[in-house]
């Protein structure tokens, strides 16, 4: 093979099991489908934190957030660490973004030649009001977070996916002009990420009277756990919706999303092979987290259950063989399989980095009990939380509250917390010992407050602080500048 290329798509809050080739029964991905029969697919992957600024710092870094200390979504990514991206800059592969990073500036160096049209947090600093915690600010009680408007239609960020992917079909058109030089290319969309407004062609994909329940609702009867019910007294977007039909709406909205991304990952593709890149290129799918969608009357991100903590990580190339693999991997492993996929050695990376490059977890047998881990310290919380991944089970810490605990084998819908429960208290021990091997959860819980307290101080206080940053989503770019 005369070149080895590769490209990242991230999305952006896609649970990984909404898509066709994930078995869910409504939502049309052709595209991913395709994707995951000619690649990898693995079932269980995770974030290494449930929100945007902290999942994508690991992503770039290889390391968890209690090491990059990215707490939060006032603490972007600046280059400062060392990322994967000055690795191939050093061994000189042409590396360069389209789209969403989320970092704090296009101005630093983050380890790409050049970012394309690319959405960076608010003037650099993100939502720090948001950093304010113990007790939380309840700032944007009159603003939904998932958008004033619900439905079929376009937003800035439909417009922005379309111009990132238009900017993806114009730069791979370029790079196959270019010989045999090899390059790395990210693509950040957005979709599925709220607002909840899905292009029409999508939206009327999913009538209203077809949409699924929400699990475990609390008008059920359902109990949220405190650390949960937190969270939702802090957004309360459940509370917001205007009538059952535009909560119906949301829902089709979401899956509209999911396949407008969908739709924009197959015009990549397409351009990929109608160049005759396909046969050199490795492609990579995943996003930075999922979304509960619903679940026990939740919206976005920032809890530790499978919607919101799941992503989807399907890898395909030109030596892969077709797969669905059950080992437990998440973003850290990108880290390796990214340097690898080019032909670089990971391994003098890797000291402090717990990844493992996934073209070697893909050719070798299923690892179940392979540990992941994930973290939570940003807004909706007062203390931290902490999710582990091992075997069928899955455990909560979350620090001043009791844990939960979860057999996925017999209860993937993690509806019964079996922490309570006697006859699981050596399971339940067995899970903290694993924790506690990765990190001490309440020495990084007070890390974590300190960090932020540090970072509220910078800025003035916290009646400055609380000025600061966007009340939901991210602006997306206002000037589309030419390639």
């Amino acid at each position: 093979m005369s070149r080895r290329n590769l490209i990242v798509i991230m999305s952006d809050e896609h649970d990984p099991r909404i898509m066709g080739c994930a078995g869910h029964p409504l939502v049309r991905t052709p595209n991913l489908d395709a994707l995951a029969a000619r690649g990898v697919r693995f079932s269980n992957a995770y974030t290494p934190s449930p929100i945007c600024v902290p999942a994508r710092a690991a992503f770039a870094t290889g390391r968890r957030v209690h090491q990059t200390r990215h707490w939060d979504n006032a603490m972007p990514y600046t280059g400062e660490q060392r990322g994967w991206g000055h690795v191939l800059q050093q061994h000189g592969i042409r590396v360069e973004s389209i789209g969403k990073l989320h970092y704090r500036a296009e101005e630093d160096p983050a380890g790409f030649d050049r970012e394309h049209i690319p959405m960076h947090v608010v003037g650099g600093h993100g939502m720090v009001w948001a950093s304010i915690r113990d007790p939380y600010l309840v700032k944007w009680t009159s603003t939904r977070m998932i958008g004033e408007r619900v439905g079929g239609g376009e937003s800035s960020y439909t417009s922005y996916d379309r111009s990132v992917t238009a900017r993806t079909v114009d730069w791979l058109r370029d790079a196959a002009t270019r010989n045999d030089e090899p390059f790395v290319l990210y693509v950040g969309l957005v979709a599925p990420h709220f607002p909840l407004i899905a292009p029409e062609e999508f939206f009327s994909l999913y009538p209203l009277d077809r949409i699924p329940p929400a699990k475990l609702h609390p008008a059920d009867g359902y109990q949220r756990h405190p650390w949960v019910q937190a969270a939702a007294e802090f957004d309360r977007t459940e509370e917001k919706f205007t009538s059952p039909e535009e909560r119906l709406k949301a829902f089709a909205a979401y899956f509209g999303l999911c396949s407008f991304l969908d739709h924009n990952v197959g015009r990549i593709i397409g351009t990929l092979r109608d160049l005759g890149l396909d046969d050199s290129t490795t492609v990579i799918y995943t996003s930075d987290h999922g979304d509960n969608l619903g679940a026990r009357g939740l919206w976005g991100k920032s809890t530790l259950y499978q919607e919101s903590v799941g992503i989807p990580m399907i890898v395909a190339g030109p030596e892969l063989q077709p797969a669905v693999r059950t080992t437990p991997v998440d973003l850290l492993d990108l880290f390796p399989t990214i340097l690898s996929a080019v032909g670089i050695d990971p391994a003098p990376e890797m000291e402090d980095r717990p990844g493992r490059s996934l073209f070697d977890l893909a050719a070798a047998p299923d690892e179940p009990d392979r540990v992941v881990f994930s973290e939570y310290h940003a807004a909706g919380s007062n203390t931290g939380g902490y999710m582990l991944r091992k075997g069928r089970w899955k455990y909560h810490h979350y620090v001043r509250f009791q844990p939960e605990l979860f057999d996925l084998e017999t209860d993937p819908e993690e509806a019964v917390n079996l922490a309570g429960d006697p006859a699981h208290a050596p399971v339940l021990r067995a899970m903290e010992t694993e924790l506690r091997r990765i990190c001490d959860p309440e020495a990084v819980d007070r890390q974590a407050k300190l960090d932020q307290a540090a970072l509220i101080e910078h800025f003035g206080g916290p009646d400055i602080a609380a000025t600061l940053g966007a009340a939901g989503a991210t602006p997306a770019p206002t000037a589309l500048h030419p390639a």
